[in-house]
């Protein structure tokens, strides 16, 4: 199984692109791969990082399936800490729904680009 967080970089740009279906919910893997990803464009040569995600939205918030369960490091404070904190910009792009956690991922970037059409909520 590919991973649900992947790292490209284009020139001075890093892509961090999150592929996680049906949803992009911020499983333990999904947010494991963000810190990993945010370290990488830390101590990268890339000047900005843009945060997109694959389907049909953004993030829509926690993985269910880990409801009742121990929670894992690293938690979603951990995982907009460590976007929050780089010294080189993060922008998001939102298209279909960014909402809980989802919507504090985006907060959590510098930037946020919105696509016609998308929604927020918390």
């Amino acid at each position: 199984m590919q991973h649900p967080v992947r790292y490209e970089t284009h020139g001075e740009i890093a892509v961090i692109r999150i592929d996680n279906p049906p949803v992009n919910a911020t499983s333990h893997a999904v947010r494991l791969g963000l810190v990993e990803a945010a370290a990488r464009f830390a101590a990268g040569s890339e000047k900005v990082a843009v945060l997109v995600a694959e389907g049909r939205t953004f993030i829509a918030g926690a993985d269910i399936t880990e409801f009742g369960k121990t929670p894992l490091e690293p938690h979603l404070p951990d995982v907009i800490f460590a976007l929050e904190s780089l010294d080189k910009p993060v922008v998001c792009v939102i298209h279909g729904t960014a909402l809980g956690g989802g919507f504090e991922v985006a907060l959590g970037c510098h930037y946020r680009v919105m696509l016609r059409g998308a929604r927020v909520g918390l």
